[in-house]
């Protein structure tokens, strides 16, 4: 299992990710410190506290191409 952690700030985030994740295969998962829900899910990934980080996690060795485009939702870091 692969997970990271990405910021949906906006509304325009939230719709970018969830149409992503639709076009997988296989399951894709949100998590904070209290709940776990299925990513294709608009509703379910608005259920969860978008003023911090979630995790994300998939299954490894089917998500090539998916974890390359979740870069562009990492949280910035400064430098």
């Amino acid at each position: 299992m692969y997970t990271t952690q990405i910021m949906l700030s906006s509304i325009e985030d939230v719709r970018n990710f969830v149409n992503l994740t639709n076009q997988c295969d296989f399951e894709v998962n949100l998590t904070n410190s209290k709940y776990k829900i299925d990513a294709k899910s608009i509703m379910g990934v608005f259920s969860l506290d978008l003023s911090q980080p979630v995790t994300v996690e998939v299954e490894a060795d089917k998500a090539g191409a998916f974890l390359e485009k979740l870069k562009a939702f990492q949280p910035k870091t400064e430098e």
